[in-house]
């Protein structure tokens, strides 16, 4: 007996769940894995501000990647600082900023050069 398209939809839509589910969970293990060996290597201080964590507040603190690859994990962590929430967010605004506006991006206005020259006529003025 074929089965019908709510049937087929449903099947789908949990088959979907499921891989949902799946890639969220190996995306946090992965995540878990740098950011526990980066609160092992490194002081619980921001690398910006300096200001120190511990306890409850250790959830403040953020690995960072410095090249902002978050698939460049070596073992030694010289691709990781830890940064608190703000600091973080603040880094990588600046990084927006810093693509957004860069001389080869598309996306940066583009402004024209001047062409008058209010003093231009200055010399003959004074002359009068």
């Amino acid at each position: 007996m074929p089965t019908s398209d709510t049937q087929m939809n449903s099947k789908i839509s949990s088959n979907t769940a499921k891989l949902d589910r799946i890639l969220a969970d190996a995306k946090r293990d992965k995540e878990m894995g740098y950011r526990d060996k980066a609160l092992k290597m490194y002081p619980h201080v921001c690398g910006r501000c300096a200001r120190e964590f511990s306890g409850k507040r250790l959830s403040e603190l953020t690995v960072h990647h410095r090249d902002h690859n978050h698939d460049n994990n070596p073992q030694d962590g010289s691709n990781w600082e830890l940064l608190c929430l703000f600091c973080h967010d603040n880094e990588h605004s600046r990084y927006t900023d810093q693509q957004y506006f860069s001389e080869s991006s598309l996306n940066s206005p583009k402004s024209s050069t001047a062409t008058h020259n209010p003093f231009a006529a200055l010399a003959e003025l004074m002359k009068k």
